[in-house]
């Protein structure tokens, strides 16, 4: 494989990186690059410093990077949680009327007459708390993304305001008017106006606009969009809006060493990997794995390092799928089998729009391929995959075998083991790849007793593990063998200790400090 590129262009990278963030909610890729474009034109229109032009900037391309964090809550109440994303993309949730059609006319439809009308029903009984939970979990995320990489206080504190209104009727509803930041003023009106541009057209943007000014929007940033609607609108039309983000970017930042595209690979990994209990650090441990593997079938250092970042990266395109079909415990029919197939090839394509990532995207794209062409998305046959792909391949298969799935219990790993060998006699996996997985899995060093984060206890940790999983109290307490109580008290105590208040921020440090390996 080619050497790593020494030098990164940040705002190339994130860019890249957004289209899986627009996957996750449904979106045309090149959603989030289109709202980057409107918000950091409106920031300069509406009297915005060149700090702030900056920070809506990078504020806007990360605009979506905790949209996974309430994925398995939101996918338990409406069923599929892309589709309810883009349900209530174009409402106005401070006007009930806006709220009521899409609930009772669509919501949950294709479920099956008695589902559709027990999720419509709970949606309407615990719409403002979910609502709430969602918001606050979403954005406790997306600043803690954000801080990991690099961004800074005008960009997080943003981030965090994102479902807040001018009129104080947001969510979580700890800020309005003027208390909010001028970035995420910025946004609320940039994000709405992409969002109703796309579908309805320039007119029906500048429309409402002018019906939220005031209300959702900051009525100063409202006038700004109108005085600059055309100029602002005609910048979707850019032939290219790849290039127009890349050309607007504010101040042009230096080239980075390409060393913080580990940190970015990282961040994006977990926001992968929140989109299930299931999966909750499965990139982590299959880059490690795949790096530790490439080491023991004797490949060079460049290419170890490919290894562990196309690992870090090779399930982006799992954000495209519902999570209740990940997390469905019988079989998936035909049509939710195809959306499964074609996760590696959305990982493909996002790798593939940043030349820095292009060479990754080809690696990881091939996790689900096999000897014998019966693999996804290629069905490439033995002859076209390379040795750093096989070791991918199983080490992904191998890492997955250890981890629990909706359909069965965690493999120990003397079971993975057999069936990794199992595939190899199938000539489904490559036997050298295969050895190598699993001679590095067996040499894994594990951490020693005491040595949690932030003050955790042993118990702690144990019931972090099961919260970050979304097991209730009721049965933390029956795995553990202690009260709901007890378990409760613990929760405090960890959400104390963490500064966290939501389950997925919990889950995401258990990720970020390789808390979920027993």
């Amino acid at each position: 494989m080619p050497s790593p590129a020494q030098t990164l262009r940040l705002a190339e990278v994130l860019g890249a990186l957004s289209l899986a963030t627009d996957l996750a909610n449904g979106n045309p890729l090149e959603t989030a690059l289109r709202t980057c474009l409107l918000a950091v034109e409106l920031a300069r229109g509406a009297g915005g410093s060149e700090q702030e032009v900056a920070d809506a900037y990078d504020a806007a391309m990360l605009r979506y990077v905790g949209c996974t964090a309430f994925a398995p809550e939101e996918a338990a109440a409406m069923g599929d949680d892309i589709a309810s994303k883009q349900l209530y993309a174009p409402v106005d949730f401070g006007r009930k009327t806006e709220l009521l059609a899409p609930t009772l006319l669509r919501l949950g439809r294709g479920t099956g007459p008695l589902k559709r009308a027990r999720v419509v029903a709970g949606a309407l009984v615990t719409a403002r708390r979910t609502y709430d939970t969602m918001a606050r979990s979403t954005c406790e995320v997306a600043v803690r993304l954000a801080a990991r990489l690099g961004m800074g206080a005008g960009v997080t504190e943003a981030l965090g305001q994102l479902y807040e209104r001018w009129d104080g009727k947001g969510a979580p509803g700890d800020s309005e008017g003027e208390s909010l930041s001028f970035v995420a003023r910025v946004l609320h009106v940039a994000c709405a106006a992409e969002v109703h541009h796309r579908l309805g057209g320039a007119e029906a943007a500048r429309d409402m606009v002018r019906r939220r000014g005031g209300s959702h929007f900051d009525p100063r940033v409202a006038r700004a969009f109108e005085k600059h609607a055309p100029e602002l609108l005609g910048r979707l039309e850019a032939p290219s809006v790849w290039d127009a983000v890349l050309a607007a970017e504010p101040g042009k930042r230096p080239a980075e060493d390409a060393a913080r595209l580990e940190d970015v690979a990282r961040a994006f990994a977990d926001f992968v990997d929140l989109k299930s209990p299931y999966t909750l650090g499965h990139s982590s441990g299959v880059a490690a794995l795949a790096e530790a593997s490439g080491r023991a079938a004797g490949l060079d250092e460049a290419t170890c390092t490919s290894l562990r970042r196309a690992g870090l990266l090779h399930d982006l395109g799992r954000v495209s799928v519902p999570t209740n079909l990940w997390d469905k415990p019988g079989p998936l029919n035909a049509a939710e089998w195809e959306r499964v197939r074609l996760h590696p090839y959305y990982t493909e394509r996002v790798l593939a729009r940043s030349p820095l990532l292009a060479p990754l995207g080809a690696l990881a794209g091939a996790h689900h391929e096999r000897l014998d062409g019966s693999g996804y998305h290629r069905n490439a046959p033995a002859a076209l995959l390379t040795l750093p792909a096989r070791i991918l391949a199983a080490a992904d298969c191998y890492h997955a075998l250890t981890e629990a799935r909706p359909h069965r219990p965690a493999h120990t790993p003397d079971d993975a083991a057999r069936e990794l060998e199992a595939e190899v006699s199938a000539r489904r996996l490559d036997a050298e790849a295969s050895r190598a997985v699993l001679e590095a899995a067996g040499h894994r060093a594990r951490r020693k007793r005491g040595a949690w984060p932030a003050g955790l206890s042993d118990r702690e940790v144990e019931v972090l593990r099961l919260v970050a999983r979304g097991c209730s109290n009721k049965e933390v307490a029956q795995q553990l063998s202690i009260s709901a109580r007890t378990v409760q008290h613990h929760t405090v105590h960890i959400y104390d200790k963490l500064c966290v208040s939501t389950r997925a921020a919990a889950a995401l440090f258990a990720m970020e400090n390789d808390l979920l390996k027993t």
